[in-house]
């Protein structure tokens, strides 16, 4: 199977590079936000600094903030722990605290961030909770006595992101961390236009689960082929997906033969609990993907 994708893939590049359409992968270890603190305009540069047990999305940051009427960087370490962002400043102490303040914390004193932060006298606590809805991620600000509103002009708090920037004609470009996943993984294949519109082929190896302690973690266990719809001036519409493996769907032992046309693969996908057996018929030249029993 792995020949015949390699194949499928070499064959593929040759095809779709010639076109105008290209994919870029960029993974994110830093963010700079826009926000404000009490009305009080301020950017925040947080880095992503290692995991702390198993979530990717539970990991230490580094960086630091400034008022932007003043740019005099004020350091800070902390946690973003699934959307949230836990900072602090521990004043002339910093580097001693910051190896001490990480040496203690582990995957269950994660929610305790700032109690033990306190015990090591931080002198300000930034407590930002993301949100999932359409809202500025927002939170408190705290120093001595003063608590204080803070808010990012995003929702997205995320340090950590694998951007995969799709660029089609007219310069347009789309990220299908903003538009499909957050798990990246995506390899161009192929894309076509017709009177229906404007199709791109994806071939995708991405993460079951950013928890590499949970069911299916550290892994690429989700495998298969994805086409992404567009209008006939390129304005993204929508996605499909079609999973040739899967952890999560108990999809394995998947049997793939290469047909005459050195562009068609079918793949035979044997039935699992959920779902009984199908295949898949994967035509590069057309950019279309065939679901059949």
């Amino acid at each position: 199977m792995k020949k015949i994708l390699s194949l499928l893939f070499i064959l593929s590049l040759t095809y779709s590079f010639a076109q105008k359409v290209e994919l870029k992968k960029v993974t994110d270890s830093f963010q700079v936000f826009k926000g404000e603190i009490a009305g009080n305009p301020i950017t925040l540069h947080l880095n992503y600094d290692d995991i702390i047990d198993c979530h990717q999305y539970q990991h230490f940051v580094d960086g630091w903030y400034y008022y932007d009427k003043y740019k005099k960087k004020i350091p800070l370490t902390g946690i973003y722990n699934l959307g949230d962002l836990y900072l602090f400043n521990f004043g002339d102490g910093q580097k001693k605290a910051v190896r001490l303040f990480k040496e203690t914390i582990k995957r269950d004193l994660i929610e305790k961030s700032d109690s033990i932060a306190k015990t090591l006298n931080a002198k300000e606590i930034i407590d930002i909770k993301g949100s999932e809805r359409d809202k500025e991620a927002s939170g408190t600000f705290y120093m001595g006595n003063k608590n204080l509103p803070v808010k990012l002009q995003t929702k997205d708090t995320r340090i950590y992101r694998f951007n995969n920037y799709i660029t089609v004609p007219n310069h347009k470009k789309i990220n299908t961390y903003d538009f499909i996943n957050k798990l990246g993984g995506n390899h161009l294949v192929s894309y076509v236009s017709d009177q229906s519109g404007n199709r791109i082929l994806l071939y995708f190896e991405e993460l079951s689960n950013f928890n590499y302690c949970g069911m299916c973690g550290a892994g690429d266990g989700e495998k298969g082929y994805r086409i992404l719809y567009f209008t006939n001036d390129w304005n993204f519409k929508s996605y499909e997906d079609f999973l040739i493996e899967s952890c999560l769907e108990n999809i394995y032992d998947t049997t793939s033969t290469r047909l005459k046309d050195q562009k068609i693969l079918k793949f035979s996908i044997k039935k699992t609990t959920d779902s009984p057996a199908y295949n898949l018929i994967v035509d590069v030249k057309n950019a279309t993907v065939t679901k059949s029993k």
